[in-house]
């Protein structure tokens, strides 16, 4: 059970601030990254952006010994029919081979030098399946593969993963409300040694946490078992737009989450933010979702924790004292 360090505000001392937090309460870390392109289509050497700019927050996060998931994205993560922000103000696109071959140097580098336990090469493919063109899945699906092939060949043991928004697979964010499941998933991308799993319910129609089904992860690997881990998620505890949510929504979430995580046997579940996002600080530009996940955070923005995080840390207690 872990986090990332996102900060409430982008600021080298919230980072810290954060990453200290959020130790008290997790045994695993999470990275979330986002490929460097401009820099690295600049010819800025993979290794180097990799030791400059990754390397000792890598080694904050596991100084206690704890696992660490790492998720590199290729693509736009808070616009699944985009690519990446940084490709377009460049005018170039993960379709191109030279574009290609930067992403397999730089996943490569960040492998071999982070060394992380787990390494998320992309992020959510059904739904960018789902949102974005043909020829950008498509591309992501050759670099994707290319990539594994390179750091097995390589002789890297890190557990390879993709994630899967699972709110996608059930057909509540596209697919008219049937289950769709993942077998394209699992057959594009054969060489997942651990499932990743996505999902937000509060904004695929769940108004309550006890709604969601008890199988809602198990049934995606049902016929084919897979290893998963949550490698983002989470429930408001404020109403944003089109919701209608609380502090005790989010805790009886938490609550609801850890019952279908034992149900699918996960092996961990994460939270991409620990705390909430100070979004008046993040000058987003217009039409931005990121204000639809400012409040998951089990703390506020100030570090002011929520009834949720009493909750994850009673679950993560009897968790614990299970390992022993």
């Amino acid at each position: 059970m872990g986090f990332s360090p996102v900060p409430p505000r982008l600021s080298t001392a919230d980072v810290l601030r954060t990453a200290d937090e959020m130790s008290k309460h997790a045994d695993a870390a999470l990275m979330v990254l986002d490929i460097p392109w401009a820099a690295l289509l600049a010819d800025t050497s993979a290794a180097l952006l990799v030791r400059r700019d990754q390397l000792q927050l890598a080694r904050l996060l596991t100084q206690r010994g704890v696992p660490l998931v790492a998720a590199l994205e290729p693509t736009n993560g808070l616009d699944r029919g985009a690519e990446s922000a940084a490709l377009v103000a460049l005018g170039r696109s993960i379709t191109e081979p030279a574009v290609q071959r930067a992403y397999r140097e730089y996943v490569a580098a960040f492998d071999s030098i982070v060394r992380p336990d787990y390494l998320v090469i992309a992020v959510e493919t059904n739904l960018i399946r789902a949102a974005s063109k043909p020829s950008v899945y498509g591309a992501l699906v050759a670099m994707s593969n290319a990539t594994a092939a390179r750091l097995r060949a390589a002789g890297s043991m890190t557990k390879l993963m993709v994630s899967v928004q699972v709110d996608v697979a059930w057909g509540r964010l596209t697919g008219g409300g049937s289950f769709v499941g993942i077998a394209r998933d699992r057959a594009d991308f054969p060489f997942v040694d651990v499932l990743g799993l996505s999902s937000y319910p509060y904004l695929a129609g769940f108004t309550s946490p006890e709604d969601i089904p008890l199988d809602y992860y198990s049934r995606l690997t049902a016929d084919a078992p897979l290893p998963m881990i949550v490698t983002e998620g989470g429930w408001t505890s404020g109403s944003v737009t089109g919701v209608s949510s609380s502090p005790d929504l989010q805790a009886r979430y938490i609550r609801r989450q850890m019952q279908l995580a034992d149900a699918a046997k996960l092996l961990g579940v994460f939270q991409i933010t620990f705390t909430d996002l100070d979004v008046a600080s993040f000058n987003l530009p217009s039409g931005s979702i990121l204000p639809l996940f400012a409040k998951l955070g089990l703390v506020d923005a100030n570090y002011r924790t929520k009834p949720a995080l009493a909750v994850w840390d009673s679950v993560r207690a009897v968790t614990l004292v299970g390992t022993r």
